[in-house]
């Protein structure tokens, strides 16, 4: 029971050492995000759609 007791009172103290990030940052980390999750969508929504076209060109005409 001591070493969990330890363990929390040691976790608790590394927890005030993190620097957290600020309102700003987490806005600005979100908005990467999602931007680059779009546009990889949208690249691979291409890729998909030209290899359609290509298996559909050579199996049916």
């Amino acid at each position: 029971m001591k070493k969990i007791v330890q363990f929390i009172k040691e976790s608790h103290a590394e927890l005030k050492k993190v620097i957290w990030p600020g309102r700003d940052d987490v806005i600005s980390s979100v908005k990467v995000v999602i931007i680059s999750t779009i546009i990889i969508a949208a690249v691979l929504g291409v890729i998909d759609v030209l290899l359609l076209l290509g298996v559909q060109v050579i199996f049916h005409g």
